[in-house]
């Protein structure tokens, strides 16, 4: 078995010792290359390498952001030319959330993870999931992208934007640094009137929306070891979670968030609207709002179509 071992020595909880383990264990058992990311894009750039040269594997230790990367470097959108080769794809935690990783019940320390990714290549055990697709189309610009479990506009996206912009400047991206993040800009937005509207095929328009997540798997995010569910019944094998708040007020926001928190939550409220399987969701706003793809930042945009694409790629993880 030839394997691709893509680190990211930046992330969050990646360590020298860390990476020796993994590539030790992976050495004992397939033929492996290792390579580090070096800039912006380059987990693409390698993902595209690996499957270009028929590798059988690659395993990326670093955060959500880099597995995303990968992805998209290897995997066609749809409309583009099938591979003849595709590698099957392993995680081993090195990011700060991990939300990728810890939905597919993969360990989230770094060291377990590595032997149970072991474990599962020994049994030659494969999950085969879906995965998200957004869609772009701007009058100078048009993006399709896939998504492993999340997506947003408006307040997630804005805490994005300003985590990303911390991260550059060498501030970690801890738990805490986002809760805190995430008050000052549901404050800051407040007082913003609602510019958003979302279209679901067999329902009404949902209008005068603040902001929407749309997710691919359940939990949304991990607050610490704490799960956020805000579509509980959306998975890697279902249609796409939508989850949209139509008001900004302190007392019902708090009300939803406690259910978010709960170990048997199913957020309801009078302000929001909630699907937990649908096949695709168009979200238009009325000026240019942030957009975030599975915590990165990506910019702003009037218009986004997601869509839920079924079975489209082969993991190293446990059977759901």
């Amino acid at each position: 078995m030839r394997t691709l071992l893509i680190v990211n020595p930046n992330a969050t909880s990646t360590t020298p010792e860390t990476r020796d383990l993994l590539a030790h264990a992976l050495e004992s058992r397939t033929q492996l290359t290792v390579a580090h990311t070096e800039h912006r894009g380059h987990a693409a750039e390698l993902g595209k390498w690996a499957a270009d040269t028929r590798m059988d594997l690659i395993v990326v230790h670093g955060g959500d952001g880099t597995v995303n990367e990968t992805i998209n470097g290897f995997l066609p959108l749809p409309g583009q030319p099938e591979r003849e080769w595709l590698p099957r794809l392993g995680v081993i935690p090195g990011g700060s959330a991990n939300v990728f990783a810890r939905s597919l019940g993969i360990a989230p320390d770094p060291v377990t993870a590595t032997n149970q990714l072991i474990d599962l290549l020994a049994v030659d055990t494969d999950r085969r999931i879906g995965l998200g697709l957004a869609h772009s189309a701007e009058v100078d610009d048009a993006e399709d992208r896939w998504f492993l479990f999340s997506a947003g506009v408006g307040l997630d996206a804005d805490v994005c934007e300003v985590i990303d912009h911390k991260r550059a400047n060498g501030k970690p991206a801890t738990p805490a640094r986002y809760l805190r993040t995430t008050v000052k800009q549901f404050f800051r937005a407040k007082g913003r009137d609602p510019q958003v509207r979302l279209e679901i095929p067999g329902h009404e328009p949902v209008t005068e929306v603040h902001y929407a997540f749309v997710t691919n798997a359940s939990p949304w995010t991990y607050l610490d070891n704490t799960p956020v569910r805000t579509n509980p019944g959306t998975s890697f094998e279902t249609g796409l979670g939508v989850f949209a708040m139509r008001t900004m007020g302190v007392v019902p926001t708090l009300l939803v968030a406690r259910q978010l928190l709960s170990a048997d939550g199913n957020p309801q409220g009078h302000k929001l609207f909630r699907e937990d399987n649908v096949p695709s969701v168009q979200i238009t706003a009325a000026e240019p709002i942030g957009l975030q793809i599975d915590g990165d930042f990506i910019g702003r945009r009037n218009m986004v179509n997601f869509t839920a694409v079924a079975d489209i790629l082969d993991v190293v993880a446990p059977k759901p």
